[in-house]
């Protein structure tokens, strides 16, 4: 990420948006089960929000310093923090009973890097388990938010299959003024 787009990403701002409209939305009527994958949770603000509906949390992040911050200030808790690549995710198939992954999509390119993670997420989740994600639409104001950053938005018209090709079922989509809300079944 940019230096612009990681504060802004740390900001009270951003956590107000996380917990007062994203995850609210995004979670309501979601039954992830007790034990459950997170990708990509940058400062952890949607991981503070998890933790508190689940037994276990894992957060898996790519990046180190992000990963050794919430590992420090989440030791002792109910979270384990993994360094590791969602593309390649070191778990037993059907290790978890649900997963998420909010607002972090669109800093993985190619597409097909994006749909590794999605077949790696279908993989880890067990069967009847629940994936549950949010991410932003393209649009120009984002666009130059994430300049010399990667940003790789996923059309919500084409994640129906994408996530149908990845091997979840049951795929249920909302577009909202914040980007796109979706779950599905593995």
């Amino acid at each position: 990420m940019n230096s612009f787009h990681l504060q802004f990403c740390a900001s009270p701002e951003w956590r107000q948006i996380v917990e007062e409209t994203i995850l609210p939305l995004a979670l309501r009527d979601v039954d992830l089960g007790p034990t459950v994958l997170e990708i990509g949770p940058g400062p952890g603000f949607t991981t503070d929000v998890l933790r508190q509906r689940v037994g276990h949390l894992t957060a898996v992040e790519v990046d180190v310093d992000l990963a050794d911050a919430l590992a420090a200030r989440l030791a002792g808790t109910n979270v384990e923090v993994v360094r590791g690549d969602a593309r390649t995710l070191d778990f037993a198939d059907d290790h978890f009973t649900g997963a998420a992954s909010f607002h972090m999509l669109h800093h993985i390119e190619p597409a097909e890097a994006q749909n590794d993670v999605l077949r790696e997420l279908a993989r880890v989740v067990r069967p009847g388990g629940t994936f549950v994600a949010a991410d932003g639409v393209e649009n120009e104001a984002i666009r130059a938010h994430h300049e010399d950053d990667v940003y790789n938005p996923i059309d919500p018209d084409d994640l129906r299959r994408r996530l149908a090709d990845a091997g979840f079922s049951a795929v249920e989509i909302a577009v909202y003024d914040l980007g796109w809300l979706c779950t599905a079944r593995v």
